[in-house]
């Protein structure tokens, strides 16, 4: 079964908005996404609503949807709320990883740092995500997961207003000590691990001054065709 207009909007979306291509405040225009996605204004109606469901879009009365700008409080639950359910996940992770599991976390945080080494963003953030969805899988509960998914974007969306950095959430290599005591099954060292990693992410935020967002919606959409693919 093809995907409907709604559904190829919404995910090419989430892609642009996780690796960053589309910044908080960037206007999504109706006309602009029917002509991307070749379909009519109803279409992109009803993805624009999954997404505002989703807490990336803001439907703003009489001037349209915007990929959403959390402001300074919000962004601080959101990183509140991000450690509460990856501590979660970590305990519920520890002992369920298989060698195989491992072996791809592993393979996913060397493409992380080829990524890095590259200059090659998008795709970093993008692995950095899937790095941290799946553990989330590893745990074994799908609420949590979709929770995370949510999470990590709306993460996304807020370094990428008020980071610091240049942008990943893989600095200084993170993420291997979370492989490690996940492959060792050491449930409260992976538990410090994880926060540790997302406090540092915090830590690379600063709310004194939101960068201004310059890009183009069309540009930024059909990025993906020539970029991660």
């Amino acid at each position: 079964m093809s995907e409907s207009p709604e559904d190829r909007i919404v995910a090419s979306v989430i892609d642009a908005i996780s690796e960053q291509r589309l910044p908080a405040g960037t206007k999504l225009g109706e006309q602009d996404l029917s002509e991307v996605f070749a379909c009519n204004r109803a279409n992109v109606r009803r993805a624009l609503a999954s997404l505002a469901a989703l807490h990336v879009v803001e439907l703003r009365p009489n001037r349209g949807a915007f990929v959403s700008s959390p402001t300074p409080e919000e962004a601080k639950d959101v990183f509140e709320a991000r450690r509460a359910i990856e501590r979660t996940i970590a305990r519920k992770a520890a002992g369920r990883a298989s060698a195989q599991d491992i072996t791809r976390l592993r393979c996913n945080i060397a493409a992380e740092v080829r990524a890095h080494e590259d200059g090659h963003q998008p795709e970093e953030l993008r692995l950095s995500r899937a790095f941290h969805i799946d553990i989330a899988r590893i745990a074994g509960n799908e609420v949590l997961e979709r929770m995370l998914a949510e999470l990590t974007m709306r993460t996304t969306l807020i370094i990428g207003l008020y980071g610091t950095g240049p942008g990943s959430s893989c600095a200084d290599d993170d993420h291997s000590p979370i492989v490690d005591a996940l492959e060792s099954g050491d449930a409260e060292g992976l538990v410090a691990a994880m926060d540790a990693h997302l406090r540092h992410l915090e830590a690379g935020v600063s709310f004194s001054e939101a960068k201004p967002s310059s890009s183009s919606l069309r540009s930024q959409l059909l990025a993906r065709k020539g970029g991660t693919g």
